[in-house]
């Protein structure tokens, strides 16, 4: 990692269907290969159904409170201290926080035993 510049944030476009920044940040996270068509649509159905089976009307309410529910407060980070490693806490940042939160909800969605990424997710 670099000690002279920090990384540019690059702004995320919201998606066509909820104007959700949130969403399209799901979308490129299961996306593979480039294929934006297909992982949009896995999106879409699985944010449906998880509305139908919970009884909700609106699927972007539900996928902000999945993601809120999974969102970490603390994380532990290695501090070396007199030659020997601590295992400190600290705050996990907001967009840390989001990011960390969509990578653990698609990565646990992929190991699951189940027949198709809809119904995984």
């Amino acid at each position: 990692m670099s000690r002279r510049n920090a990384a540019v944030k690059r702004e995320v476009l919201p998606d066509p269907l909820y104007s959700s920044v949130l969403v399209t940040k799901v979308t490129n996270q299961v996306m593979l290969d480039g294929k934006k068509g297909i992982a949009q649509s896995i999106v879409y159905t699985a944010m449906k159904n998880a509305a139908e089976k919970l009884g909700e009307s609106d699927a972007l309410n539900v996928l902000t409170t999945a993601i809120e529910n999974i969102k970490p407060k603390l994380e532990t980070k290695a501090r070396r201290v007199g030659g020997a490693n601590y295992q400190v806490p600290m705050e996990v940042s907001a967009e840390r926080q989001q990011t960390l939160a969509i990578r653990w909800l698609v990565m646990c969605a992929r190991k699951r035993n189940e027949r198709g990424m809809e119904n995984k997710l």
